[in-house]
């Protein structure tokens, strides 16, 4: 008899890339996997990455920029109940070094939009939702928890 398996938890990724102007690139998804929310450049850790080389990579092939100065800035667990996907996301905070931001994937983004602190666009894919809960010190440097920085 076949056993019913759960469904194995996936390793997401989340690049917070900033400007010159300490501003967030975002990103408007496309698809049933957080469709119609705005997130950042990111996508699955593939086998035998490193965080660092998943993060250039997303952020080149979604939005056609070249970053620098990653390092790690935070880690949610999210489960999605209207598809039943388990995701540990790994979030990046990197400057943009090179490119102009662009939809480069278009059948996965509609948009693309730089943020300044405190004003992120709205609807925010669930694991920007869940790092505001877990409320670390924010990825942009500041000395400051994640909601007293940027206020979401």
């Amino acid at each position: 008899m076949e056993q019913d398996l759960p469904e194995s938890v996936k390793v997401g990724l989340g690049v917070f890339v900033f400007d010159d102007k300490n501003r967030i690139l975002f990103l408007k998804r496309k698809g049933a996997h957080g469709g119609e929310t705005w997130g950042l450049p990111g996508g699955k850790l593939e086998h035998g990455e490193t965080f660092e080389e998943c993060s250039r990579r997303e952020t080149r092939e979604e939005a056609g920029l070249e970053i620098d100065n990653l390092r790690v800035a935070a880690v949610t667990n999210d489960v999605f109940a209207d598809t039943n996907k388990h995701y540990v996301t790994v979030f990046t905070a990197a400057r943009a070094t090179g490119g102009e931001a662009r939809v480069c994937e278009p059948e996965k983004c509609s948009d693309v939009r730089w943020c300044a602190p405190g004003e992120f666009p709205d609807p925010l894919f669930l694991p920007l939702h869940s790092l505001a809960a877990v409320n670390p010190l924010c990825p942009c440097g500041a000395s400051a928890q994640y909601k007293e920085c940027h206020g979401q």
